[in-house]
């Protein structure tokens, strides 16, 4: 049985009960995060909480919870599960009004909703044979840096490649990239490691920073700029990283091979690099 966190107490999932009231539902009007848990032990936890607090701050939602309290919920919601890993869903929104009316009130109690389900080791053949992806125009709103519930722009763009049978959809903006409807995307070429600065066109990903860290303390050449869509297309090497699918090496993009149509040797020195990494903050 999944057990969740909703409004100061533990309830089974299926028991949770929101108002219909609730900005979440009626506006998106939320933010939520996403914390891989490894063993017991979430990663990069303090990152991601702090990206909460960014992103509250950002839509103008008080922090309902102070650093120590936000880690104790999650360590015990974790520990009502048996799951090896774990994907720790945390939402607030800015709480259920009694009209609906777009200009929201400034003394609405948030709702805080967390949740947990198993995550799935990503598939051998996934990362010996890579995954496929389809490009497409990011027509997303200016403020992609804050993670928000609402997320029908990004829907829509990850359905275009659900429809074709790949992983992916990367999106490019007046000619450049930005990022995946669900992902950070990196680049490969001349053995240069390529990724696009952060900007309110992308999430500031915690698996991507933990990359740029990796990247650097193995000495692995990095350039951090604006990547030219040409560039993507003809790249070496393609991968995607997110909290729950880590590096994931993409090697078909719009049905043609990247590079050698294989994870090329940066992208296999990374998931490595990654791997040990994960092992040694989580122990697993």
């Amino acid at each position: 049985m999944s057990i969740c966190y909703l409004n100061g107490g533990f309830v089974p999932r299926s028991e949770a009960r929101i108002s219909p009231m609730d900005r979440g539902f009626l506006f998106g009007d939320g933010v939520y995060e996403v914390i891989p848990v490894y063993g017991g032990r979430a990663f990069r936890l303090d990152a991601h909480l702090a990206r909460l607090q960014r992103s509250l701050a950002g839509i103008g939602i008080a922090n309902p919870h102070s650093h120590a309290e936000w880690t104790d919920l999650v360590q015990r919601l974790v520990a009502a599960h048996h799951w090896p890993a774990q994907a720790v869903y945390v939402q607030v929104t800015r709480g259920a009004d009694t009209v609906r009316n777009h200009a929201f009130p400034h003394d609405l109690p948030p709702t805080v909703f967390m949740t947990a389900d198993a995550l799935a080791p990503i598939a051998p053949e996934q990362l010996e044979r890579g995954v496929s992806a389809v490009s497409a125009a990011d027509n997303r709103w200016l403020r992609c840096d804050l993670k928000t519930t609402a997320l029908l722009a990004n829907c829509l763009l990850r359905q275009l490649a659900v429809e074709q049978g790949c992983a992916e959809t990367v999106l490019f903006r007046d000619g450049f990239l930005t990022e995946g409807s669900a992902s950070n995307i990196f680049v490969v070429r001349d053995g240069v490691l390529l990724a696009p600065p952060k900007s309110h066109l992308m999430l500031p990903g915690i698996t991507c920073d933990v990359v740029l860290e990796l990247a650097a303390k193995h000495g692995q050449a990095t350039e951090v700029r604006e990547i030219r869509e040409e560039e993507v297309h003809s790249a070496d090497e393609l991968w995607l990283t997110s909290s729950t699918k880590e590096v994931l090496p993409i090697t078909r993009l719009d049905d043609k091979p990247v590079g050698s149509g294989r994870p090329g040797p940066v992208t296999r020195a990374m998931i490595d690099w990654f791997r040990q990494a994960r092992i040694e903050e989580c122990g697993a």
